[in-house]
């Protein structure tokens, strides 16, 4: 009976011991979560820590995990060289194609912009990034860029070079273009002319090189298959005695259909080294314009304007031109039309070349083309550059001007986005509907609510008038014109040339399927808000 008692009645333990049991009770309620003092508690507690870990430096505590405390210090050790890649891994990426030279000082200011916004640059050896800039033309020597994943981006077309080639841009039937003859192919046509018009002169240019020598008709042996002859204009107009030439930085975004934009924010003008007049054509510094031609800066009609005034070189000829008493726009109307024409008569080659590729939609071209201007405000085309100079190494000041170019024709190209990504890759449905959606890229509202077109979808969608109606659009037509919407949104100092809007320089009938789609398109869009002409 007795142990049987002391499993029942407490009473029996010393009454010395009652006190401490008493406060043992109490510091265990108090981290007992069975009881409103214990969670209580451990809220504070887990607050208290949070706040700690909050205060700490952002990388202490996976530098203390890796830390190794036995590890033995070596001298002189050498940290690993760490590759480029990104500070922050969600940022899209870029890679630089240039094979023939090891240095990319000429490259600086593209390099700049892409980091401005947002690119970091990865190895060339990656198959993941967004966007390549290739100085040199990188088809002929990249078979993998025929199979680029859709958000890639090259910054030229492949069959460029149709445009760029000197020689077949000279041979151009234009009349921007001055006559030009193949050498020795050409040799009897160039007689005949010759024959024809004995007063005139000739340039005679290398085929690959940039020799340029102005030569008189029996001084030009027509046996030379390492050049061409171009006839030379021997009026040019003259800004404080020197002739000198306009670069317009071209953009095309889109070949069939074609979209060209030209860069308005400013043109380039070079002046050559010495006076024109008297002239002399042994001395190429009088009409040729080089490496070290005179900047628009140093030429003293132009100084006030551009200098104390902060105007573009373009703004600074068009005062000149105007304190003549002509009219500056001429020049670059004929400039504009000039560009169309060229790129619209090349264009068939860039979409025959393109069929040899998973997509055409992965490309972009930015061009500089070079101009002359006679007298009599007559504009000629001399060359289309695909890389164009954009490095300031030679005139400092030219730095804002390469740099506004290559920042407007990233932004119009959709790549220099205000928009955060993480790559080129298409975002959600609610981001890429905040940036163009079905309500921007519609058009002809009262066509497509006419009983011509609302009826009988299959049928009536084979109507020209309802091909911009929802139900007739296909996918590939809604990317067409989502596209060209945003590059108008995002067009900054970029003025597209092509289409204009308007009356386009050829007539419906020589224009693709393609071309007048599109064509038609921004004419409506024109209609409704000029700014779209």
């Amino acid at each position: 009976m007795g142990p049987k008692e002391d499993r029942k009645s407490p009473s029996k333990q010393p009454p010395s011991n009652a006190p401490q049991a008493s406060q043992e009770e109490t510091r265990s309620s108090i981290f007992d979560l069975h009881t409103s003092v214990g969670q209580v508690t451990f809220i504070v507690v887990v607050a208290a820590i949070a706040v700690l870990i909050q205060a700490l430096p952002r990388d202490f505590l996976s530098q203390l995990l890796k830390s190794d405390s036995h590890e033995v210090p070596v001298a002189n050790k050498v940290p690993p060289v760490q590759p480029a890649v990104c500070r922050h891994p969600q940022e899209p990426s870029y890679i630089i194609y240039n094979p023939r030279s090891e240095r990319e000082d000429h490259l600086q200011h593209v390099k700049a912009v892409l980091e401005r916004l947002g690119f970091r640059r990865a190895q060339n050896e990656s198959k993941d990034w967004d966007l390549m800039w290739a100085h040199d033309y990188p088809f002929f020597k990249l078979p993998e860029l025929r199979q680029l994943k859709e958000h890639q981006r090259v910054n030229h077309f492949p069959g460029s070079g149709f445009l760029t080639n000197k020689v077949d841009l000279a041979l151009t039937e234009s009349k921007y273009i001055p006559k030009a003859f193949r050498l020795p192919e050409d040799a009897t046509k160039f007689m005949e002319y010759a024959k024809a018009f004995p007063e005139k002169e000739f340039v005679q240019k290398n085929n690959k090189h940039r020799h340029i020598y102005l030569k008189t008709i029996p001084e030009i042996d027509v046996n030379d298959n390492e050049t061409f002859i171009q006839e030379y204009m021997t009026n040019p107009f003259l800004v404080d005695g020197k002739k000198f030439d306009i670069g317009a930085y071209v953009v095309v975004t889109s070949i069939d259909p074609l979209r060209i934009y030209v860069y308005h924010g400013d043109y380039l003008l070079r002046f050559c080294p010495v006076e024109y007049y008297p002239f002399d054509r042994s001395n190429l510094d009088k009409y040729v314009v080089g490496d070290d031609y005179t900047p628009t800066w140093e030429i003293e009609s132009l100084e006030k304007f551009h200098t104390r005034m902060g105007f573009s070189m373009k703004d600074c000829l068009d005062a000149y031109v105007r304190s003549l008493g002509k009219d500056p726009r001429t020049i670059w109307d004929q400039i504009h039309d000039s560009i169309r024409e060229i790129v619209l008569r090349k264009e068939s080659h860039l979409v025959s070349t393109l069929q040899r590729y998973k997509s055409r939609k992965n490309f972009f071209e930015l061009m500089r083309f070079d101009f002359i201007v006679d007298e009599n405000l007559r504009v000629f085309l001399l060359e289309a550059n695909m890389s164009p100079n954009l490095s300031s190494a030679h005139f400092k000041p030219n730095k804002l001007l390469y740099e506004q170019v290559i920042y407007n024709a990233l932004k119009l190209v959709g790549i220099g986005s205000v928009v955060r990504r993480e790559s080129l890759k298409a975002r959600n449905t609610d981001a890429e509907a905040m940036m163009s959606s079905m309500k921007n890229i519609a058009i002809d509202a009262d066509v497509c609510a006419s009983e011509t077109c609302s009826n009988a979808v299959t049928e009536t969608c084979n109507n020209e008038l309802c091909q911009f109606c929802r139900w007739c659009l296909s996918k590939d037509d809604l990317e067409i014109l989502h596209t060209a919407y945003r590059e108008h949104t995002n067009r900054g100092d970029m003025l597209r040339i092509y289409p204009t809007g308007k009356h386009d320089v050829l007539d419906d009938s020589s224009l693709t399927p393609q071309n007048l789609f599109m064509s038609k398109w921004f004419s409506e869009k024109c209609q409704n808000d000029h700014s779209w002409c």
